[in-house]
C-alpha cells in the first residue's frame, strides 16, 4: 500500500526563479499556474499562490460569462477564453464583456 506525507495545504507553493519576478506576475512551469504573492529576486526562494482569486488582465475583446474557464496567454501576459496552446488558468468568477480588460477569476491548479 502507497503511503502519502502530508507536507501542506496546498495554497502556494515554493518557486526561485532564474530571473526576477514582479509581484502579481503570472508564471507557468509546464501545466503548473501560479501568482508571485510578492516580487521575487532572481535565483531567490519565493512563493507562488496556486489557489485563490485574483483580479487579472483579459482580452479585451472576450465575452467572459461567470464559470467560463480561461486560460493564460504568455505572450501577452493576459487571460483569454481561447484555448489554443495557452494553459488553463482558471474560471471566471463573474462575467466580463467586450470592452472590459479585467476578469476576477479563481486560479484553479
Amino acid at each position: 500500500m502507497a503511503i502519502a506525507d502530508f507536507i501542506a495545504e496546498g495554497n502556494d507553493i515554493a518557486y526561485t526563479p532564474g530571473a526576477n519576478v514582479a509581484q502579481g506576475a503570472v508564471v507557468v512551469q509546464a501545466d503548473l499556474v501560479g501568482v508571485a504573492k510578492r516580487a521575487i529576486a532572481a535565483n531567490t526562494l519565493g512563493a507562488l499562490s496556486v489557489r485563490g482569486v485574483f483580479n487579472i488582465d483579459k482580452l479585451g475583446t472576450d465575452v467572459v460569462a461567470a464559470g467560463a474557464i480561461l486560460y493564460w496567454d504568455v505572450a501577452n501576459s493576459r487571460a483569454t477564453i481561447t484555448a489554443a496552446s495557452h494553459k488553463v488558468f482558471g474560471r471566471a468568477v463573474t462575467a466580463a464583456g467586450n470592452g472590459a480588460t479585467k476578469v476576477l477569476a479563481v486560479l484553479n491548479p
